[in-house]
Order: structure tokens, then C-alpha cells, then sequence
């Protein structure tokens, strides 16, 4: 696949430490994943957390949930070793899964750990073609619990060249501003040089939220929605109906 540079040590190492860590209001969009699984009024025993990366997300429930366990998949070694670190405490309650979602045999590698009662992305998903996108998430609708959510953290794209400027020039932003907190001694000019130029930038394969929406409308999720949104970074995911 041509996002098997995922795979390699230096560029996760380069992303964790950058961009990751430089997203826009990152407080506030797990803050509203908590509050929005805490609304579906749901026992969240067994979650699952597709492209996992760091674990960010995972541990972010865990820490709420703290009976839960479930599968952490990721095509990365080096991210999935990440997040294994970053989850020790709770190794007990999760089973790491290297292995590409972008091929259908995936879901029977988690289906034994399931049905899950929370699905979670982050960041993952715009890597796959539309086509593979929607066989995705009916795929993701098949191991769900009646009740169970579904929530995509994600890069969606912009509706025009322009709205899309603004995104990069908010995000170089912010990259920035984390470059002057860490005593890096970059300019702003150089971290624009480098997120225009960033090697994962070739993989990514942005759909609009709305069409993303009603995909998951018509796989059969309920009440479907994009709960958050700036510019090019949003929340949006249903629920599969009791």
C-alpha cells in the first residue's frame, strides 16, 4: 500500500512529536468524544480503536472507563509499540493488532474480541480511497453492539482551494507556536516549508464530512452527525439502532 510509510520508525517519531502533538483544540475534541459516549447511555465494555496510533484515544475512554478492554489496530509497528508504552498500565485489558484495515480481513482478526461497544478512529481512515472508505465503516457497522457508536476523528478535506489555505495556515499556526513553547529555534517559515512538503501528504485521499455522513446514514447508522469541525479536522460518526 502507499501508505506503508507509516511504517517506518523516524517518520512516527517525527509526526508524534510534531504534528500530533500540534492539532488544533486536541482538548476539547476528546473532551467531546467522552461526552458523546457518555450520552449513548451504553455499558462501554469492549472498545476498539482502528489506526490506534499512539492510543491517545484508547486510553483517553480507558481512563473513564476503566473496566473496558478491547483491540488496538494499527498498520504501523513503530506506533503500535508507541502505544503499548503509552498503555502499559493497562496492558492487561487490550490486545495490539499490527495490521492494514485498508484489506477486508481485518475485521475477522478483531471479530473474536467483540461485538464492541465503542469504535473510535483518529486520523486514520483518509488514507483509504472513498470506495474502501465505505466498505469501511459498513464493516466497522458489523461489529458494533446494538447501541454502539461509532466515532471518526478525522482530516476531512475542504470545499474549496481557498477554505483549504486557511486550514494550512491555522495549522502551520499552531505548529509553530508548539515549535516556540519546545526552544526549537525554527521560524515559521521553516515549519511552513515542512508541512507543505511532509511525506505522508501523498497518501491522504480527503472526502467531504457531508458525504461521509451520509455513507454511514445509508449503511444504517442513527443519529449521524458531524459533532465537530474546524476547518479540515472533524468529529463525526452515528449509532448503529438498539
Amino acid at each position: 500500500m502507499d501508505y506503508d510509510i507509516w511504517k517506518a520508525t523516524e517518520l512516527t517519531e517525527k509526526y508524534l512529536s510534531g504534528v500530533r502533538g500540534a492539532i488544533p483544540l486536541a482538548k476539547e475534541q476528546i473532551e467531546l468524544m467522552l461526552r458523546i459516549i457518555d450520552a449513548c447511555n451504553i455499558k462501554v465494555e469492549r472498545i476498539l480503536d482502528l489506526g490506534c496510533g499512539d492510543g491517545i484515544l484508547a486510553a483517553s475512554i480507558l481512563q473513564k472507563y476503566t473496566d473496558a478492554s478491547g483491540v488496538l489496530l494499527d498498520i504501523s509497528e513503530p506506533m503500535i509499540q508507541v502505544a503499548k508504552n503509552k498503555l502499559v498500565k493497562y496492558k492487561e485489558h487490550f490486545d495490539f493488532v499490527l495490521f492494514d484495515f485498508g484489506e477486508s480481513r481485518w475485521a475477522e482478526r478483531v471479530k473474536a474480541k467483540g461485538p464492541f461497544s465503542v469504535i473510535i478512529s483518529g486520523f486514520s481512515i483518509h488514507h483509504q480511497t472513498d470506495e474502501r472508505k465505505q466498505k469501511l465503516y459498513s464493516e466497522i457497522f458489523n461489529l458494533l453492539i446494538p447501541g454502539g457508536l461509532f466515532l471518526n476523528l478525522e482530516n476531512v478535506s475542504s470545499s474549496t482551494k481557498w477554505v483549504s489555505s486557511l486550514f494550512d495556515e491555522y495549522f502551520i499556526d499552531s505548529l509553530y507556536n508548539m515549535h516556540l513553547l519546545n526552544g526549537d529555534g525554527i521560524t515559521r517559515q521553516g515549519v511552513s516549508e515542512e508541512w507543505y512538503h511532509r511525506e505522508d501528504i501523498e497518501v491522504n485521499k480527503l472526502a467531504p464530512v457531508e458525504k461521509q455522513c451520509e455513507w454511514l446514514r445509508e449503511i444504517g447508522f442513527c443519529d449521524v452527525d458531524c459533532y465537530f469541525k474546524v476547518f479540515e479536522i472533524a468529529l463525526f460518526g452515528g449509532r448503529k439502532p438498539r
